[in-house]
């Protein structure tokens, strides 16, 4: 007969293993959910959040230490627990939207706590930070305030600059004759804003930049987006006499087309800066 010796190595690849497979089921619940909800731009944004905090991880993994007290692995049981009971009973609620936007943050403080302890938290700010971006500052903006009168100023603004016989009503309504819309919430672009911001955040945790331009980066990211966002509401104000085409500009493949081009401009900004920050370094090497 063998007997099979555990070694602490074993051990902690065990518990790696759990940790990684509760963490892959926590990631196949919200985004079954979040694809429930018909929210299609939040579900690529998502995948793409967990795929940077995958990264994170992995790169650290080897150097993550993987001890946890009583009180924080019950303390990140309940939570996940929270997650998974809230999961099963918001299916077709009209939270669930809201939900599907906090599970991630809840769950990643669950799962660390599980892992690490309090004491280890710090290990994973970075990953947490990520999550945290995905979802609560939408939720809390649209929470704490509607900001679709300024769009839909803006919009009118752009319109007239642009010799459009254009009137605001109500700080809502947009009117070209002989067409008008109203500006929701939903078109706010306070989504954009909140996914931009979010992608902002990773590249500079992923790729730092020094402490001005780090500060600079979140506000040209939210800028970019508001501004984009206005411009297609304007679109929306000129065609909204053709069904089609509002169709296509307001929920089809167009209004996707104006959030790709807001990550490329945003891509583009944050490349610009890493190239001006390297030939920098490479100044005050050389000198």
């Amino acid at each position: 007969m063998k007997t099979t010796t555990f070694t602490p190595a074993k051990t902690l690849n065990s518990s790696q293993f759990w940790l990684l497979g509760i963490g892959a089921g926590l990631i196949a619940i919200i985004l079954t959910l979040t694809q429930r909800t018909g929210d299609f731009s939040h579900l690529g944004m998502s995948v793409l959040f967990y795929f940077a905090v995958a990264s994170l991880v992995g790169e650290k993994r080897h150097n993550l230490n993987l001890e946890s007290g009583l009180f924080s692995s019950l303390l990140g049981i309940l939570l996940i627990a929270g997650v998974l009971w809230q999961s099963a009973f918001l299916t077709g609620s009209k939270l669930l939207p809201v939900f599907t936007h906090i599970a991630p943050f809840v769950s990643a403080i669950g799962l660390a706590l599980l892992a690490s302890g309090l004491k280890g938290l710090k290990q994973y700010w970075q990953e947490i930070t990520i999550l945290f971006f995905l979802g609560v500052p939408k939720i809390v903006l649209t929470s704490l305030t509607d900001i679709s009168p300024i769009t839909a100023k803006f919009s009118a603004f752009i319109l007239w600059y642009s010799g459009f016989e254009v009137s605001l009503q109500q700080d809502i309504f947009i009117r070209v004759p002989p067409g008008s819309i109203k500006v929701y919430s939903g078109c706010s672009g306070v989504e954009l804003m909140s996914h931009l911001l979010g992608l902002a955040v990773i590249a500079l945790l992923m790729f730092p930049l020094e402490r001005k331009k780090k500060i600079l980066v979140p506000i040209v990211a939210i800028s970019i987006a508001f501004v984009v966002n206005g411009i297609r509401v304007a679109l929306l104000a000129v065609v909204v006499t053709q069904q089609q085409a509002f169709d296509y500009w307001h929920e089809g493949d167009g209004s996707r087309l104006f959030g790709m081009i807001a990550v490329l401009i945003l891509g583009l900004f944050y490349y610009l800066l890493l190239r001006q920050e390297e030939g920098k370094n490479q100044g005050n090497l050389e000198s």
